[in-house]
């Protein structure tokens, strides 16, 4: 299992239809194969940037989703809300403390 965590930065007035963009698409994005976890998150500072946090069992199942209908439809829908580079890290989970 690894977590992937993607950092986007939207123009203001875009916030609202990415919000309602992501609560249509969320359901279907958690339920691609291999993926176990999916949240949301808004900077506390700064409202503009928000970060997907998800995990996956394998690298081959991320790959598979960002490939498919429903990654390149979000994708286009999303990237055109952006005021600034997405950035994307795939990472391994070391220590968990809950």
């Amino acid at each position: 299992m690894f977590v992937r965590i993607v950092k986007m930065s939207f123009h203001k007035e875009n916030i609202p239809a990415f919000l309602e963009m992501f609560d249509e698409k969320k359901a279907a994005i958690k339920n691609r194969e291999g993926c176990e976890f999916l949240e949301l998150y808004q900077d506390k500072t700064n409202p503009e940037i928000f970060f997907t946090y998800s995990h996956w069992k394998h690298v081959d199942n991320l790959e598979a989703y960002r490939n498919s209908e429903l990654f390149k439809n979000v994708w286009k829908q999303t990237k055109a809300m952006f005021n600034d580079k997405p950035y994307a890290w795939s990472v391994d989970k070391l220590v968990s403390l809950s």
